[in-house]
């Protein structure tokens, strides 16, 4: 292959990978696009075998995944083996990093949940002074969410609040349960909305890259895709300064290959991609590369009971379904303790864990009977704080088995984060208290970075170079061909799921680069 030069190397083939590849490949332009890992054979990978014929008996291999609190003997298969990939981290700060190397990546396992950002993330600091604006609005990426929402047919319900910009949505009209009637009864006076999840519905069950993207990229037989690959590092041609050769090796045989390309769009997941980049020495002229490491955080809520709905007597109209607290802190008025804001995710009509109850034995069993499908739960969605000092660097000491340097990650929540998770308990305990709900458990802790498997920002946009890895366009400040189109462009991570951002601003990067191409611009 190192003979050849292909138009568009995308490394990558999740939601941004796939994005670009059908961009791309619809305005005529021929890709190469690079995979970690297998594709995955559905019959196969899915087998549904007895606990007692796996080693383990079901549970985990001691200490292959300790991160991946998903993870079980059952779909192992699933994520990548730390043993194999492995990354560090200060003990006293640990990071969870979940990774997918399938082909289609973690859009194979998207929770489908799908919001926009508004302008209170893209322009933060103009609205609270901390941190960066980005150099987009939401007005500049709107025709693409709405373009996005429709390829992954959006259900939803309009609200008409800035902070929860409404978008392209096929309408829920399903009904409200009694429960969630009253927690909106409650809710009103103080200016909090109980609204519809927004959620991809798909096709035929999936929402990925490999069901809703890719399809349309290898119909117009401008995509060749190679599985099993893990780049190694990208290399510069010393006469035009730019991107064009990338070194990769078999993940399977060993063997090192690489090819020539005139552009290069990394899509391998923020830190993959930031890794890569680390590894290569390459565009990050700004020193910021790595740097300004954020999530959400997760955990924190509350478990209450929904009095009517025990002893046998739970319906869907009682309890049931599922809603969100759009973000209502920091809008019009400042919080005392923190910055920025959260939502509340909420779900009713399920169990409830033997946890929740002071009791044992007999007394237990009791509760666990008559508590039965009573439940309401919430969950928080906090934005992290960009900081400089959360940030990944190469590990001077590790590699991985292919003997590529590992990332190390340094972050860690503060006194921000904390306070927040600890409003949104409070908050969400006096709805339901206020509703007539028994609250059984006031969790106030939050997950350790990383669980909510939505790393971003370690490649962060902007319009100086000097602050900033990549232009509004996803594009380097310091190489014209190379683009980055995953979440490591984010300036701020908002409370929302990102994928919906992640995917128009793919598409958006796409169809800029196209144009340049066509100009003869890069």
């Amino acid at each position: 292959m190192a003979e050849q030069t292909v138009d568009v190397l995308i490394v990558g083939s999740g939601h941004s990978g796939g994005m670009a590849a059908k961009i791309l490949t619809e305005k005529g332009i021929s890709c190469l696009m690079l995979n970690a890992g297998p594709i995955a054979d559905v019959h196969k990978d899915t087998e549904v075998k007895p606990a007692y014929s796996l080693p383990y008996r079901g549970f985990m291999q001691p200490g292959q995944l300790p991160h991946v609190f998903q993870a079980n003997e059952f779909n192992a298969n699933t994520w990548v083996d730390e043993k194999e990939v492995p990354y560090t981290y200060n003990p006293k700060t640990p990071y969870n990093w979940v990774r997918v190397r399938l082909f289609g990546g973690r859009s194979l396992f998207w929770s489908r949940a799908s919001f926009r950002l508004s302008d209170y993330e893209f322009k933060g600091k103009s609205h609270d002074g901390y941190g960066d604006d980005w150099p987009i609005s939401l007005a500049d990426l709107a025709p693409y969410y709405s373009r996005v929402e429709g390829i992954f047919r959006v259900m939803g319900t309009t609200q008409g609040l800035p902070q929860f910009p409404d978008g392209n949505f096929i309408p829920d009209t399903s009904p409200w349960s009694r429960a969630f009637q009253r927690l909106m009864a409650v809710a009103k006076p103080k200016n909090i909305t109980v609204a519809r999840q927004r959620t991809s519905l798909g096709q035929n069950g999936l929402a990925s890259s490999v069901n809703l993207l890719l399809p349309d990229a290898f119909s117009t037989g401008k995509l060749r895709a190679i599985p099993n690959v893990v780049v190694r590092e990208l290399s510069v041609d010393k006469n035009t300064g730019l991107v064009n050769e990338a070194h990769f090796v078999d993940r399977i045989s060993r063997r090192e290959m690489s090819v020539k390309a005139r552009v290069v769009v990394l899509a391998a997941g923020t830190l993959e991609s930031t890794r890569l980049l680390l590894n290569s020495r390459l565009a990050n002229s700004s020193g910021v590369m790595g740097h300004y490491l954020i999530d959400q955080i997760y955990g924190a809520g509350i478990v209450c009971s929904v009095p009517e709905a025990r002893d046998g007597k739970s319906t869907p109209e009682i309890v049931g379904g599922s809603a969100i607290l759009p973000r209502f802190r920091n809008i019009d008025s400042k919080a005392k303790d923190f910055i920025r804001g959260y939502s509340v995710n909420i779900w009713s009509g399920g169990g409830i864990d033997a946890r929740s109850f002071p009791a044992y034995g007999e007394e237990l069993q009791k509760k666990m009977n008559s508590y039965r499908n009573s439940g309401l739960s919430t969950n928080i969605m906090g934005e992290v704080l960009a900081r400089f000092e959360n940030h990944v660097r190469i590990s001077k000491d590790v590699v991985d088995a292919w003997g590529i340097p590992a990332l190390h990650v340094e972050t860690s929540y503060t006194d921000n984060e904390f306070n927040m998770a600890r409003d949104s308990v409070d908050t969400a305990a006096e709805l339901a208290e206020a509703a007539g709900f028994e609250v059984l458990v006031k969790n106030y802790d939050v997950n350790p970075p990383g669980y909510s498997i939505h790393e971003l920002g370690t490649c962060r946009m902007g319009d100086d170079s000097k602050t900033s890895v990549l232009n509004k366009w996803c594009q380097s400040h310091d190489l014209k061909n190379l683009f980055v189109v995953d979440g490591s462009s984010f300036v701020s991570s908002g409370w929302q799921n990102p994928t919906m951002t992640i995917s128009a601003l793919a598409m958006r990067a796409s169809e800029y680069l196209a144009e340049q191409m066509r100009l003869g611009n890069v």
